[in-house]
C-alpha cells in the first residue's frame, strides 16, 4: 500500500470531497489544485504485477506520486481541518518534518487519532471493526515515538485494517 493508496482509502473512509482534499492539502502547506488531487487519487499498477492491466490504473502523465512529505502535509492539514488552527505556544519549536525513512503507517495512526480526537478505546474499536484484535499495549507501542524502547513499527496489515475500520465506523 503506497501513499496514494492511503489517501484514496482515507478519503473514502471519511467521505471527503475533492474540494475538501484541496483545502486540507493547502492547510498542511502543500499547494495543490483540484486537478492535482485527482491525479494523486489515482491507482497505479502493483509493482509486482506490472504486466497486468488494471481498470483503475492510469498512464504515467495522469498520475502524481504522493511522497512521504506530501502525505505528512495532508495529515497535518487534516488535523487543522478537523480541530482548527492552533497558535504556537511561546518557545515551542515547530513540528519536525517527516524523514524519508520514517514509517508512514505509524504517522498515519498518530495523526488520524489526533485529528478525529479518538481515545485509545475508540482506536481499539476501529481496529476491531477492521477485523483485527489489538491490545492496549500494542496500540501504545504503535503510537510511541521512534527510538523509544517500546516503539513498534506499524505493518501494512495494521494500517489496512485501521482504514477499513474507519470505513465501517464513518460510512456505516
Amino acid at each position: 500500500m503506497d501513499n496514494n493508496d492511503i489517501l484514496i482509502r482515507l478519503r473514502y473512509a471519511l467521505d471527503l470531497k475533492n474540494t475538501e482534499m484541496v483545502e486540507i492539502f493547502n492547510l498542511g502547506g502543500e499547494d495543490v489544485t483540484k486537478e492535482d488531487v485527482l491525479k494523486i487519487l489515482t491507482r497505479t499498477p502493483d509493482e509486482e504485477d506490472e504486466d497486468a492491466v488494471h481498470e483503475d490504473a492510469v498512464h504515467e502523465g495522469d498520475h502524481i506520486p504522493c511522497t512521504n512529505s506530501m502525505l505528512d502535509s495532508f495529515l497535518n492539514g487534516f488535523i487543522t481541518f478537523k480541530r482548527g488552527q492552533q497558535d504556537p505556544k511561546p518557545g515551542q519549536a515547530p513540528p519536525a518534518p517527516v524523514q524519508s525513512n520514517q514509517n508512514m503507517y505509524n504517522v498515519l495512526l498518530k495523526k488520524v487519532k489526533i485529528a478525529l480526537s479518538l481515545t485509545s478505546e475508540e482506536m481499539l474499536e476501529v481496529f476491531d471493526d477492521g477485523g483485527i484484535r489489538v491490545s492496549k499495549a500494542e496500540l501504545g507501542a504503535l503510537l510511541r515515538k521512534k527510538g523509544h524502547k517500546n516503539y513498534k513499527p506499524c505493518k501494512e496489515n495494521f494500517a489496512r485494517k485501521f482504514l477499513r475500520g474507519l470505513t465501517v465506523q464513518y460510512r456505516g
